[in-house]
């Protein structure tokens, strides 16, 4: 066991990470500092402080980072129209990258000589916290905690917790679901979802109402892009947050952003996990509609081509990859003219797109219409175009190819 002098930990101040500290105190002999980042879960972040100096940390970060979050993570991402496995919009994954590189930095200040986080050694977060920290300190130590000591069970933990006088708090029965919460998302993972024939419960979801009791009449929004990014809610400017936050609300009203999927995890195995995105769903539809009238077609196909690359990078954490980047320099070179209005109809757990308009868009009436287009365009070239695009299927129609 190398020797550690300090280590900060990714701290939320429940269960796991209260057991993490005490037990990096025993095992390691280190001092510990701890990092709570309010990321928009929903839950009050500052008791945290008061688990931390409880257990003796001296050197206690606990950050609001929600705008840096949305800023500089969630809407590059959506830049791209991720989606990962087509379904998963990557609400854990795209925080991850933020908490990693918060840790190293504060590793920096503080002169620690390693980090520590509470993932388990079976998922993905483990690897896109490692990879994270590598990229940005080389060399740095990682101590998982769930990869080397022997408590294997919530009631392993309490019995932990008894023995070293650690207050937490004591639910009776088990936790029904392992949940993780920021802006973007929500997500629910165990207990019956364990059976992916289960449909799950009702009362699981915290974000939105199901789409049978969601109102009667539709509401209908307008949000205003600029460089492929929201910055208005019907016609009010807000900050990325703001903007999140309130499409979350707007969205949950309205039954919208329920997803139950089996997603194949990096490390090999396959997980069935519930997520509520109302936002990020709202969010994907308008982004595809505005880039609609302001996308050339190679530029909106290519967008699309690297898109499953680019979600899977951030899925298995290499988010800061120089190939990530590379993707990222491209993608946001195409989001230069996704300006304008996307008006939006929310009903009963449906986006529909209902209006698109922009001062710079590629949509030329005069040329599409049905109508008399005052010799806009010469409707036999078209000939000449098909003939063109037909030559090979010919020549080799010519020399006896099975085209069949």
């Amino acid at each position: 066991m190398s020797q550690v002098n300090k280590v900060v930990l990714a701290y939320s101040g429940g269960l796991d990470t209260s057991v993490i500290v005490k037990w990096l105190q025993e095992t390691y002999n280190c001092e510990v500092v701890t990092y709570t980042a309010d990321l928009g879960q929903g839950e009050e972040v500052e008791p945290a402080r008061a688990k931390a100096e409880a257990l003796g940390v001296k050197e206690i970060y606990i950050e609001d980072v929600r705008e840096e979050f949305v800023r500089d993570y969630v809407f590059p991402m959506f830049r791209a129209n991720t989606i990962y496995e087509g379904e998963y919009l990557l609400g854990t994954s795209i925080a991850r990258p933020l908490i990693a590189k918060r840790m190293i930095q504060i590793a920096n200040e503080t002169g620690a000589d390693a980090i520590s986080h509470g993932a388990t050694g079976k998922g993905n977060d483990q690897i896109r916290f490692e990879l994270g920290a590598y990229a940005l300190k080389p060399g740095v130590q990682v101590i998982a905690p769930w990869r080397e000591w022997d408590l294997s069970s919530r009631t392993s933990l309490l019995e932990y917790c008894d023995k070293h006088g650690i207050e937490v708090e004591k639910k009776k029965g088990k936790s029904p679901y392992s949940m993780d919460a920021n802006l973007l998302h929500i997500s629910y993972e165990g207990d019956i979802l364990e059976d992916p024939w289960q449909e799950p419960e009702e009362e699981m979801w915290r974000w939105s109402v199901s789409p049978e009791n969601a109102p009667d009449e539709p509401t209908y929004i307008e949000v205003t892009y600029e460089k492929g990014d929201i910055v208005a809610i019907n016609g009010e400017t807000l900050s990325p947050a703001t903007v999140l936050a309130n499409l979350n609300k707007v969205g949950g009203d309205n039954g919208i952003g329920r997803l139950d999927i089996v997603e194949n995890r990096y490390i090999g195995m396959k997980s069935r996990g519930c997520y509520e995105t109302p936002g990020g769903t709202i969010m994907m539809k308008a982004h595809r509609a505005i880039e609609s009238i302001t996308l050339d077609k190679e530029s909106a196909h290519l967008k699309d081509s690297i898109m499953s690359k680019y979600a899977e990078l951030i899925y298995n954490g290499y988010w800061w990859s120089p190939e990530r980047k590379a993707l990222q320099a491209l993608i946001d070179n195409t989001q230069i003219y996704v300006n304008g209005v996307v008006r939006l109809k929310l009903y009963k757990g449906n986006v529909q797109v209902v209006g698109r308009k922009s001062d710079d868009t590629l949509f030329d009436e005069s040329i599409a219409t049905f109508e008399d287009d005052g010799g806009s365009y010469d409707q036999k070239d078209a000939e000449g175009f098909i003939k063109l695009n037909s030559l090979r299927l010919q020549i080799a129609a010519g020399k006896g190819r099975d085209q069949g």
